[in-house]
């Protein structure tokens, strides 16, 4: 079964990648993991405000993942695997591949004006030792584009 990995987050190119990744499934039989990143705080606070920081942080991170699994399931009728993580966004995806053989295609959405955004660069230049494909798609393009092509 084919795996596509999304990593979703507020950004429309999330959106975007997450609706590819979705036809691409439902049109070969597989499903879609969805990875929401939660930023490591970079500053030191007092021990409990700085838990009550991040707490809030991943609960946000929560609350996005199921939003666009519930987008997901009415749109195709499956439900996603879903998974929350804490940490720099490149480290938490390269081992998330890692821990996730499985994961036939990395989906990523590119921004639809100016840099892509770091994920997408700092994965299209190491795209090479990646132990699957990566998919970028282009974070201007239309639901019914995204629909023809994939």
């Amino acid at each position: 079964m084919r795996v596509y990995l999304v990593i979703i987050d507020e950004t429309e190119e999330a959106h975007v990648a997450l609706r590819f990744a979705s036809r691409r499934a439902a049109k070969t039989g597989g499903v879609v993991h969805l990875l929401a990143l939660v930023p490591k705080q970079v500053f030191n606070v007092f021990g409990g405000v700085q838990a009550t920081i991040e707490e809030e942080a991943r609960d946000r991170a929560e609350v996005l993942a199921n939003g666009a699994a519930g987008e997901l399931l009415s749109e195709s009728g499956t439900m996603p695997q879903i998974a929350v993580r804490m940490g720099d966004g490149k480290g938490v995806i390269a081992d998330y591949l890692v821990e996730h053989p499985e994961v036939a295609a990395l989906v990523l959405g590119a921004a639809a004006e100016g840099a892509p955004g770091p994920l997408v660069a700092h994965f299209t230049a190491s795209a090479g030792s990646l132990p699957c494909p990566l998919f970028v798609v282009p974070g201007g393009l239309t639901a019914e584009e995204i629909d023809r092509l994939s």
